[in-house]
């Protein structure tokens, strides 16, 4: 089913989780394990799974000689997603990045999801952390998100990038990312949001936010992008604060705000930072469906724990 289905059809809201693929020639198992809990705590509508570039760095050789490697750290979005699919008969939904393939490896990625039966993707630009490959220079690769939503949305009537005849359309539901604090390269949050809404009305049929901790942040981002026009679904997503680090990574690599308040309890306490972020999403997490949030799309990674405690406190409610 479509992810646009499973909100439209949705009696109440919905929670769904993001996952990463482990790194190169690591264990998918630990990621079943993972998903083993989450399904049984939850049994989400749909499973979002990253997509990761190829990296480039340089390695001395046994001569002395330097050396340019190309490597995806993370391969296997696809794989995973089959696995999720017919391992637990949940949609999954992978990411599809501009930044590191070319035009015609997102089409070969996009065909091959077809052929596996999966019709959701999140298109997103990705960003260059300076140490992966790019592409967008020479033209080979989609430059911005909008351009790969119009990609896809091209093969859904059945265009590719080469002339065919007879090709066949795909059906797929695509996903965009929402900035409740706004992207960090756009000059302020109404720029932002008028460029978000060119990707709705390119293709992109619902919305998923950047990780926040302040819900202000999300209410006032879907006054405004109701302001401006974009009628699809705006499901928020939460990273859970469990160690004292992330006080500073999650600002430093996503362009977020953390409230004072919550820097405060953690800092007052640092050996209790897993308790107190579990329960700043609970209230969090409560209050986005107190008040109409579609659903809580929560930012998993590799440790579902934190968020099934707050699962299971949002059951007691």
């Amino acid at each position: 089913m479509k992810v646009i289905e499973h909100y439209d059809r949705a009696s109440e809201p919905l929670i769904s989780f993001e996952i990463i693929p482990p790194k190169r020639g690591g264990s998918v198992q630990s990621v079943f394990e993972s998903l083993d809990k989450v399904v049984e705590a939850s049994r989400p509508p749909f499973i979002d799974v990253t997509y990761h570039a190829a990296e480039s760095y340089v390695e001395e050789q046994p001569d002395g000689s330097l050396k340019r490697i190309v490597r995806r750290k993370r391969p296997g979005t696809i794989g995973l997603c089959a696995a999720i699919l017919h391992r637990y008969g949940i949609d999954p939904v992978p990411h599809l990045i501009c930044e590191g393939f070319t035009k015609e490896e997102s089409e070969d990625a996009l065909i091959e999801l077809n052929y596996l039966g999966i019709h959701n993707v999140l298109a997103i630009r990705g960003d260059n952390t300076g140490s992966q490959v790019s592409l967008n220079m020479n033209g080979t690769a989609n430059k911005f998100a909008i351009d790969l939503v119009k990609q896809i949305h091209h093969m859904n009537n059945g265009q590719y990038l080469e002339d065919i005849v007879n090709a066949e359309a795909t059906d797929f539901c695509v996903g965009v990312a929402g900035y409740p604090e706004k992207h960090f390269e756009a000059p302020n949050l109404d720029w932002d949001i008028k460029k978000l809404k060119d990707k709705v009305d390119a293709g992109g049929e619902y919305i998923v936010t950047q990780m926040f901790f302040d819900n202000d942040a999300y209410f006032r981002f879907v006054d405004k992008c109701r302001a401006a026009g974009i009628d699809v679904p705006i499901i928020p997503g939460l990273k859970i604060l469990t160690t004292t680090n992330h006080l500073k990574s999650l600002p430093k690599y996503f362009h977020l705000t953390i409230p004072d308040e919550l820097t405060a309890e953690v800092d007052a306490d640092p050996d209790n930072v897993k308790n107190i972020g579990v329960e700043w999403a609970q209230q969090q997490s409560l209050e986005l469906m107190e008040k109409g949030a579609p659903g809580i799309h929560y930012y998993i990674m590799g440790n579902p724990q934190p968020a099934l405690d707050v699962i299971d406190f949002l059951k007691a409610k």
